[in-house]
């Protein structure tokens, strides 16, 4: 089965590297009291392009082409997508507190900004853009800022959006607003490209942020092991919504594997609806493919085997038994197959996976880094 390379909508691809590391946490317990301070010691633009170069293999071999991938030190994530082959759009966060490659918080725009700069027109494949990490994590100051760079760098940005329902709550009792009105409030909502999880929204809010071509980012798998809460997919769609996928980093998941987040999402949603409709195999592909390509500005380059589209292409095994018998490519996608199913995929024309095996990535080589920076990081 030939189809478009998936396109993962939100990752943060280095957190491989904290993979396991801590589960059954909710969100605020997880971020600020194992991720946050681990991030703090060990991130730096070495360790992430390290972990980058684990992810952009996974993705790779799960038949991921493009991934939109926001995080810190991300000089050293867009080198190894770069090294990987990989099509990427990399939002550098941003937050008000100390982070890594960030030590200093006031001069957090100036240094996202000579990113922005530095990465532009150096790779076709490699788009640089601006993460403002939460409405939580970011002052209206730093919200404005960072809109105000992306305008004047002529790059996108984006955030987490009403992941939790603590996040909302914490939000409203700052600012008396919801996460989505605050932004409406900033005049922020006409610049914003994408917000990801949008788990607790209204249907005010899901109608205000179709208005102002918001797109979001569902990731059903994060979303589920976090407790955060199931995101009204169907309602997005109905108000016109452009909808995309993604995984989440591999910490809070634990993997990158697009495939099977496109069979969660179309379950989860006959559930969250209570309608086996909900969400259809055709319509949870098409957010893991297209959908999330235009959310991440790319809607006329990647995720469709259309003619003048890049040649972003994945090749499945159609022989495999729980493939068989196949009578609908969508309904087989989502339902019957698996990452271990990818065979061949190019980037660009570039085959970087041939016959399951990566080509651009010495992937013994980097497994072998990995695993020895986990086990420094597990003794603390």
């Amino acid at each position: 089965m030939i189809m478009p390379g998936l396109v993962n909508g939100h990752c943060h691809g280095p957190m491989v590297l904290f993979r396991g590391l801590s589960d059954d946490l909710p969100l605020e317990k997880w971020l600020f009291e194992v991720m946050f301070p681990a991030e703090a010691k060990w991130i730096t633009d070495e360790t992430t392009h390290l972990g980058t170069l684990l992810a952009a293999s996974e993705m790779l071999l799960a038949g991921v082409t493009c991934v939109q991938d926001s995080y810190f030190c991300m000089n050293g994530v867009a080198r190894a997508y770069q090294e990987a082959g990989m099509r990427a759009v990399l939002g550098h966060a941003v937050i008000d507190f100390p982070a890594p490659g960030i030590s200093d918080p006031s001069r957090k725009i100036k240094i996202v900004g000579d990113y922005v700069r530095a990465w532009q027109g150096v790779d076709p494949l490699i788009t640089p853009a601006l993460f403002a990490h939460s409405i939580y994590t970011c002052s209206p100051e730093t919200l404005e800022a960072a809109a105000g760079l992306a305008q004047d760098a002529g790059c996108l940005w984006f955030t987490h959006l009403s992941e939790t329902r603590a996040e909302v709550e914490q939000v409203r009792e700052k600012y008396h607003l919801s996460p989505v009105r605050h932004l409406e409030k900033l005049g922020l909502l006409k610049s914003l490209s994408l917000g990801a999880h949008g788990v607790w929204l209204d249907k005010g809010e899901l109608e205000l942020l179709a208005e102002n071509q918001v797109a979001l980012v569902h990731c059903p798998e994060s979303n589920l092991k976090l407790a955060s809460g199931q995101a009204r997919v169907g309602d997005w769609l109905s108000c016109g919504i452009t909808a995309g996928l993604g995984t989440d980093g591999a910490a809070s998941n634990n993997d990158l594997d697009m495939i099977g987040e496109i069979g969660t999402a179309a379950r989860l949603a006959k559930l969250t609806h209570a309608d086996p409709a909900a969400l259809s195999a055709a319509q949870a592909c098409g957010m893991a493919m297209n959908g999330s390509a235009r959310a991440m500005g790319l809607g006329e380059v990647c995720g469709s085997l259309l003619p003048g589209y890049a040649a972003d292409l994945v090749i499945l095994d159609h022989k495999a038994p729980h493939l068989t018998p196949s009578h609908d490519p969508a309904s087989t996608l989502a339902y019957q197959a698996r990452r271990s199913d990818v065979r061949q995929v190019l980037v660009n024309g570039r085959q970087v996976v041939k016959d399951g095996e990566i080509l651009t990535v010495d992937l013994p080589e980097v497994m072998a880094k990995v695993r020895e920076m986990a086990q420094k990081v597990a003794k603390g």
